[in-house]
C-alpha cells in the first residue's frame, strides 16, 4: 500500500506487486480518499486489516 499525491490529492493506493521473474510491475487493486474508505478496501479485497498494517510498520 502506498500514500500518493494524485491530481493535488493525497491517495491511498492499494497495489499488488509482481516478482520480477513474472516481468515485474504493479496492479492497481483500488485507490480511496479517507482512511474508513481504506479500510473497506481492505476487507473486500485482502485477508488484511488496518491493525495488520500497523504491525507491520
Amino acid at each position: 500500500m502506498s500514500v500518493e499525491l494524485i491530481r493535488g490529492r493525497y491517495r491511498y493506493r492499494l497495489t499488488r506487486r509482481y516478482p520480477e521473474r513474472f516481468g515485474g510491475g504493479r496492479n492497481v487493486l483500488g485507490e480511496v480518499g479517507s482512511v474508513p474508505e481504506l479500510e473497506e478496501l481492505l476487507r473486500r479485497r485482502t485477508p488484511l486489516s488496518l491493525a495488520d498494517l500497523r504491525e507491520a510498520a
